[in-house]
């Protein structure tokens, strides 16, 4: 089943996201938003909301204080929400980004990384400067550690849990 959306503005019609995160932030949404969109490819707001005088009482928010943004990050689509101090990430959540070459890895782990947690940094994990825990991952992995030769698996997930920013010359070299 495809589900479809209409632009009310244009009558255009677009398939529908059945899953779309959801990231609450305190106040900051929009920063985020906008440091996340500066680092990914294929990035875009596509809407802004902002809180009315309705229901200040609840939430909080000043009059014309983002709400919410509708964001995507390389296609994906995302939802921030300033949402107050109420909820705050953990690395109970991580969004991972699949890389295939090394120069991607460094790419995004310095960009995202920037301003972040260096405590949080841990067999390819980060934490940005939002709180947002990120996995910088090289494709390979899923299949190095899932090899049919345990040893092999074993020596290349040993070798992952002594990194921090994975490197894939010395997870390939793990294998041998």
């Amino acid at each position: 089943m495809i589900t479809l959306d209409v632009n009310i503005k244009t009558g255009i019609m677009t398939k529908i996201q059945k899953i779309t995160p959801n990231l609450w932030f305190d106040t900051n949404a929009e920063e985020a938003v906008n440091f996340y969109t500066s680092i990914f490819n294929g990035s875009a707001i596509s809407k802004i909301s902002y809180y009315g005088k309705e229901g200040f009482e609840v939430h909080g928010m000043k009059e014309g204080t983002v709400l919410t943004i509708d964001f995507q990050l390389e296609g994906q689509k995302f939802l921030a929400l300033n949402g107050g101090p109420v909820f705050s990430f953990t690395e109970a959540i991580s969004l991972m980004i699949n890389c295939e070459t090394q120069e991607e890895i460094d790419y995004y782990w310095e960009n995202l990384s920037a301003g972040g947690d260096p405590s949080a940094q841990q067999c390819g994990w980060l934490k940005d400067r939002f709180g947002l825990s990120w996995q910088v991952t090289p494709t390979i992995l899923g299949e190095l550690i899932t090899d049919a030769d345990r040893e092999k698996a074993g020596r290349v997930m040993q070798a992952m849990l002594q990194m921090k920013k994975l490197s894939i010359a010395d997870l390939a070299r793990a294998a041998t």
